[in-house]
C-alpha cells in the first residue's frame, strides 16, 4: 500500500509525476481540442457551421410572427442552401451541421447570430427576441460535440448575436450595440475579449439596422467596405487608424433588394455572395475581388442570406 502519511509523495498531490498545464488555451488548438477560431474576418475559411432548413420554415401562414419578410418555399430553399454548402465543400471548407430535435426553431438556419469565434475558443450568443430563444442549445451542443471549446456563454439580462461583432486585427475587435445586441451583451463579449489580451472598440448602431455585419464587412487585411448612411464614423475611424481603405457599396437600391452585402470572405480577395447583383459584382470585380455568385432569393426571404447563414468555425491564424 502506498505511504500516505506525506500527500507530496503523491503526484495526485503535486508531488513527482505531477505534470502541469501550462499552455495557454490558443496552444491548445489542435491537440487537446479541435482546431476552431479566428482573429481576422478575411484570413482563408476553413470550417463552417450551418442548418439546412426543415419544415420549420413554413410552419406559419403569417411570416411577421416568425421574423421573416415572405411566405418560402421550402424545396427551393433546400436546394439553394444544398448549393452553398456544395460551394463551400469546393472551396476546401469543412462543412458541419446543426441538426435538432423537432420542431425546430424557424430561423435555426441563421447560424453567424448563434456564434462568435474568437482565438481561443466559441462564444456562444443569446438571441435577442423570444422567437429565437433557444436556438443557441442546439449551436452550443455541436460546437461541443465537436471538440470545440466554448469559452463564454453571453447570460443574465445579456443579448448578443455574433453577427454584431468582428475582427479588425488579431488583437482588435468591434462590437455593435443596437437592435440584436444590449449594453449588457455588448459589456460581456467585451470583457472576455479584452481578456485575451484584444482591444475592443464598441459601437452604436443606427436604428434600422439588423446587425453590424449589416454595416461592414471585411474583403483583405486592408480593405473593407461599407453601407453609407449605416457605417458609423466610430466605426470607420477604428478602420482607418488601422492601416483600412474603406470602399463604399456601388448601389444600395440593388443591394437592399437582393441582399448583395450578405456575402461571406472565404480567402483574401474571394467571396461567395448572392446572385443578382451585378453592379455590386462589377465593382467589387474592378477591385480585384474573386466573386462566387450563387441564388439565395428564396432563402433571403427569411431576412437573411449567406452571411447570416454561416457560423464561421475557423479561419487560418494571421
Amino acid at each position: 500500500m502506498a505511504d500516505r502519511s506525506n500527500p507530496l509523495n503523491h503526484s495526485a498531490y503535486g508531488g513527482p509525476g505531477w505534470s502541469p498545464r501550462t499552455d495557454p488555451l490558443h496552444a491548445e488548438l489542435g491537440s487537446v481540442w479541435t482546431k476552431c477560431g479566428i482573429n481576422s474576418e478575411y484570413a482563408p475559411l476553413k470550417a463552417v457551421l450551418l442548418h439546412r432548413p426543415g419544415n420549420e420554415l413554413t410552419a406559419s401562414a403569417d411570416p411577421e410572427k416568425v421574423q421573416m419578410l415572405a411566405n418560402i418555399d421550402l424545396a427551393k430553399a433546400q436546394d439553394q442552401h444544398d448549393a452553398l454548402a456544395e460551394t463551400y465543400r469546393n472551396a476546401g471548407v469543412m462543412v458541419h451541421y446543426v441538426d435538432p430535435e423537432p420542431p425546430s426553431a424557424p430561423n435555426q438556419m441563421f447560424l453567424a447570430d448563434l456564434l462568435f469565434s474568437t482565438p481561443e475558443g466559441i462564444i456562444m450568443a443569446r438571441p435577442a427576441s423570444t422567437v429565437r430563444a433557444g436556438e443557441e442549445r442546439w449551436a452550443a451542443r455541436r460546437v461541443a460535440d465537436l471538440g470545440m471549446p466554448i469559452i463564454k456563454s453571453v447570460g443574465g439580462t445579456g443579448t448578443f448575436e455574433g453577427a454584431d461583432a468582428m475582427w479588425i486585427r488579431p488583437d482588435f475587435a468591434i462590437v455593435g450595440r443596437g437592435l440584436r445586441t444590449n449594453e449588457e451583451g455588448q459589456r460581456q463579449v467585451t470583457q472576455v475579449l479584452e481578456n485575451m489580451g484584444a482591444n475592443v472598440a464598441n459601437v452604436d448602431m443606427p436604428v434600422g439596422t439588423m446587425h453590424l455585419m449589416g454595416m461592414l464587412r471585411f474583403l483583405d487585411k486592408d480593405l473593407a467596405i461599407g453601407w453609407p448612411l449605416r457605417l458609423v464614423y466610430a466605426g470607420s475611424d477604428v478602420l482607418m487608424e488601422s492601416g483600412y481603405e474603406i470602399v463604399y457599396l456601388p448601389d444600395p437600391e440593388e443591394t437592399l433588394a437582393h441582399s448583395g452585402f450578405n456575402f461571406v470572405t472565404i480567402a483574401p480577395r474571394e467571396i461567395v455572395m448572392p446572385a443578382g447583383n451585378p453592379n455590386l459584382q462589377s465593382f467589387l470585380e474592378n477591385l480585384e475581388i474573386k466573386c462566387h455568385a450563387i441564388d439565395v432569393s428564396e432563402l433571403s426571404k427569411a431576412a437573411g442570406a449567406i452571411g447570416c447563414l454561416t457560423g464561421v468555425l475557423h479561419r487560418e491564424f494571421i
